[in-house]
């Protein structure tokens, strides 16, 4: 026995008819609280570079960066995530800039916190940006990416980003056991409302590939991979496997990586662990998006909103998005 009214008593479109019905009765909303904001930062002064392949994204030094971050103030949009564009010189094998107390990453941190303490600040802790090989990881000697000793450099780099003054550390690397690594190191260290958002559902995805562009990993990844850790794209049961290992480790909050190709994992996920469930709307959603924009085939905000609301109905609580501002202006017009 269906426990709807059949047609005609039943008549979904009565809740159609009007846009006060159709507000009222909204399963599902966007907010500006809801979106977190990528950016790419450089060392030096008044330094803009365009990303070619994301139209609109470019790459900032601090200075050009903090009207950025006022924006996002005033926008409401809480966090901003960073991610580093280092000097090709600063790149080597064991990625150890990536540690360096006094290196890009903590500077931004501190500069950004001591003008806008009220805004959320995320790191990426990943070796990839700092590596001359492209790789999240240290290298055996056949190029196999090592775990543990990876981990130990991945503990030394949240540290630094912690003692920052990092809100969120947000390990996007996919070696085994670094949540727990970063977080028993984190307590040990007094940073114990450093919280840490584990990229739990990484996908070897062919959707990166602006993204490395930008953050200029791509040339050094050249041909190779990251298959032997990133996760494959035809697991979902994986996923959750991935996502309770990090809980368990000690994840404040959980990520899947890529965004649209993979809802259907987001919604796996947040009805297993009812845990703060993100994804990442990657550099080449955005960029598909904009193209397509650009050559008049969309209707550019029409569908960037539709597509973050996307999110939200398959049970993301947020989103890193490229279109973060975008979005919240739109959302408070």
């Amino acid at each position: 026995m269906t426990p709807y009214a059949p047609y005609p008593s039943g008549r979904p479109r009565r809740l159609r008819r009007d846009s006060f019905t159709r507000n009222l009765v909204r399963e599902h909303a966007l907010s500006p609280h809801d979106l977190i904001y990528p950016v790419f930062v450089l060392d030096g002064q008044n330094r803009r570079e365009a990303v070619a392949s994301m139209p609109g994204v470019e790459r900032l030094s601090l200075d050009l960066l903090l009207p950025v971050a006022e924006d996002c103030v005033e926008l409401g949009i809480p966090v901003m995530a960073l991610f580093p564009v280092v000097d090709v010189a600063l790149k080597t094998p064991d990625g150890r800039e990536a540690y360096n107390p006094d290196g890009l990453v903590p500077r931004i941190v501190h500069g950004l916190k001591q003008r806008f303490p009220e805004l959320g600040v995320m790191t990426d802790v990943a070796l990839d940006p700092y590596t001359s090989h492209g790789q999240d990881g240290l290298l055996d000697d056949t190029g196999y990416i090592l775990n543990d000793e990876t981990i130990a450099v991945l503990v030394k780099q949240a540290q630094a980003q912690a003692a920052a003054g990092v809100d969120i550390v947000a390990p996007s690397d996919m070696m085994d056991g670094r949540i727990g690594a970063i977080r028993a190191a984190l307590e040990a260290s007094g940073a114990i409302h450093t919280r840490i958002m584990a990229y739990s559902a990484k996908y070897a995805s062919a959707f990166y590939g602006p993204f490395r562009d930008a953050v200029g990993s791509a040339g050094n990844l050249g041909k190779a991979d990251k298959k032997v850790y990133q996760m494959d794209p035809g697991n979902s049961d994986e996923a959750l496997k991935e996502v309770a290992m990090d809980i368990a480790e000690g994840a404040d909050m959980v990520m899947v990586k890529p965004g649209m190709p993979y809802l259907d994992v987001v919604r796996r996920v947040k009805d297993e662990f009812r845990v703060p469930t993100f994804a990442y709307q990657v550099s080449g959603e955005y960029a598909m998006l904009k193209a397509a924009a650009q050559n008049g085939w969309l209707a550019h905000d029409a569908v960037m909103m539709e597509s973050l609301l996307a999110f939200k109905r398959a049970g993301a609580d947020g989103v890193l998005t490229y279109f973060a501002r975008d979005a919240a202006r739109l959302l408070r017009a």
